[in-house]
C-alpha cells in the first residue's frame, strides 16, 4: 500500500455527505454480515481453526463497517475516535485468533480440506467485491483507510485459507490450516497498529490544533 497506513491526505475538519461511501459501506456490511454465518458454520463442521479466524474477521469487519456508517457524516474527531475503536478492536482479535490457534494446534485435530476449499473460494469472491468497491476510497482520514486496510486483509487471508485447504489436502496434516490461522492473526494485529497509530496521530493534531486557536483566542476546531 503507498505510502504505508497513514501516507492518507488526511481531512482538514468539517462534515462529509458522501452517498457513494455510505453505499459501499452498506453493500460491504450486508456482504460481511452472511459471509460470517457462512464461516462460522463451516468452521465449526470442518474443524478448521483458518475458516473460524477469517469467520471472525468477517463479524469484526461488519461491526466496523456499521460503525463507519454511523460516524461518516461527522466531524474529524469523531471520525478518528471511531478509527482508534476500530483498530483497538482488531488489534485485540488477531491476539484472540492466536491463541485459539495455539489451543487447536495442541489439540491436533484434522480440519475438513474440502470444506476449507470450497468456503475459501466463496469467501475470496466476496472479498474482492467488497475490496473493488472500497479501492477509491483507500486514501483520507484514520476511519476511510482502516476500512481499505480491512478488506485487503480479508482478501489476502482468504488466499491463504484456500492454499491451506490444498495443504491440508496434499500433506494429510492441521499444520497448513495452523499456519494460515497465525498469518491472519498476524495481520490482525499489524492493521489493528497501523489504524490505532493514524487515528492516534489525528486526534493530537486536533489537540495541537485546539490549543493554537485557544491561545489566540479563536473558535476551536471540532
Amino acid at each position: 500500500m503507498a505510502g504505508g497506513c497513514c501516507g492518507g491526505s488526511p481531512d482538514t475538519g468539517g462534515k462529509t455527505d458522501d452517498r457513494v461511501w455510505r453505499r459501499a459501506l452498506w453493500i460491504a456490511l450486508i456482504i460481511n454480515a452472511g459471509m460470517f454465518g457462512v464461516e462460522i458454520v463451516a468452521g465449526v463442521t470442518a474443524g478448521s481453526a483458518s475458516l473460524k479466524a477469517d469467520a471472525l474477521d468477517f463479524l469484526g469487519d461488519a461491526a466496523n463497517y456499521a460503525i463507519s456508517l454511523g460516524v461518516a457524516g461527522l466531524a474529524l474527531r469523531w471520525r478518528a475516535r471511531a478509527a482508534l475503536a476500530k483498530g483497538i478492536s482488531l488489534l485485540l482479535l488477531g491476539v484472540w485468533v492466536i491463541a485459539s490457534t495455539a489451543w487447536m494446534a495442541a489439540r491436533g485435530s484434522l480440519p475438513g480440506a474440502e470444506t476449507m476449499g470450497i468456503i475459501g473460494v466463496l469467501a475470496l469472491v466476496a472479498n474482492l467485491i467488497c475490496a473493488v468497491m472500497l479501492w477509491r476510497h483507500r486514501e483520507g482520514d484514520a476511519n476511510r483507510r482502516s476500512v481499505w486496510i480491512c478488506s485487503r486483509n480479508d482478501a489476502i487471508g482468504n488466499i491463504a485459507v484456500v492454499a491451506a485447504a490444498l495443504g491440508v489436502f496434499g500433506t494429510g496434516t492441521a499444520w497448513p490450516d495452523i499456519a494460515v490461522a497465525a498469518v491472519l492473526a498476524g495481520l490482525g494485529v499489524s492493521g489493528g497498529w497501523q489504524i490505532i497509530r493514524q487515528s492516534w496521530l489525528e486526534l493530537k493534531g486536533l489537540d495541537h490544533g485546539h490549543a493554537i486557536l485557544r491561545q489566540t483566542g479563536t473558535a476551536h476546531p471540532r
